[in-house]
C-alpha cells in the first residue's frame, strides 16, 4: 500500500471510528474511484467484526463498481447485521447488477423488512433481466417473496408477467394480491379484461 492510498485508508478508519458521516463519506468516494486497488483491505473490512466498518466497506464497494467489487457486494448479502444487508442490496441495485438478480430474489425472505423492500427496490432497478426470476419467485415463494415479486413486477411491467400476475389475483395474501393488482393496473391489463 503506497503511503498517499495508506493515509486515505487511516483518514477513513479514524472517520468511521469517531462517527464523521460526511467525512467518512468524502473518503469512501476517493477510495471508490482506485478501482480494484481498494479490495484488499476492503476485503479484510468486511470479514471484521465491527458492523459499522463493515457497512462502510460495502458504500464503498457499490462505489468501486469492479465486477470484483460487486461480487464482494453480493457476499455481504448475507452479513449478520442486516444494516450491512441492506447497503449491499441497495448498491447492487444502483449498479444494475444482473449477477446480483438469485440472492437479491432470495433477499425478498429477509427477516428484515427493510432489507426485503431494498432487495425489490433494487430487482426493479434491475429491470427486463431479473424478470424471469421474478416471475418464478411470484408462483412458488414465501409470501414475503411473493409480494415483493409482484412490487418489483410492477415497476418493471413486462408483459410476459401478466399470466403470473393474474394467477397471483387468487393468492391467499391480501399484500401479494395488491401488488399483484397494482401491476395490473400500471399495465393496464385490468382495462383490456372488462372490454367486451
Amino acid at each position: 500500500m503506497t503511503d498517499d492510498l495508506h493515509n486515505l485508508w487511516q483518514s477513513f478508519l479514524d472517520s468511521i471510528a469517531v462517527g464523521d458521516d460526511a467525512r467518512t463519506e468524502k473518503a469512501a468516494m476517493v477510495l471508490g474511484r482506485l478501482g480494484d486497488v481498494a479490495l484488499p483491505p476492503l476485503r479484510g473490512l468486511l470479514a471484521g467484526a465491527d458492523p459499522d466498518r463493515r457497512w462502510w466497506a460495502a458504500r464503498v464497494l457499490a462505489a468501486v463498481a469492479t465486477p470484483a467489487a460487486r461480487q464482494l457486494l453480493v457476499t455481504a448479502l448475507t452479513d449478520a447485521d442486516s444494516d450491512v444487508r441492506a447497503c449491499a442490496a441497495q448498491g447492487l441495485g444502483e449498479l444494475r447488477a444482473v449477477e446480483a438478480v438469485d440472492e437479491l430474489v432470495h433477499c425478498l425472505a429477509d427477516l428484515s423488512p427493510l432489507v426485503a423492500r431494498i432487495a425489490a427496490d433494487s430487482l426493479a432497478r434491475i429491470g427486463p433481466p431479473a424478470t424471469p426470476a421474478l416471475i418464478a419467485a411470484l408462483q412458488g415463494g414465501e409470501t414475503s417473496t411473493r409480494a415483493g415479486a409482484a412490487r418489483a413486477l410492477s415497476v418493471i411491467q413486462p408483459p410476459d408477467a401478466v399470466p403470473a400476475l393474474c394467477a397471483a389475483l387468487d393468492d391467499p395474501s391480501a399484500i401479494v394480491t395488491y401488488y399483484a393488482e397494482e401491476a395490473l393496473e400500471r399495465m393496464e391489463v385490468g382495462l383490456m379484461l372488462v372490454q367486451p
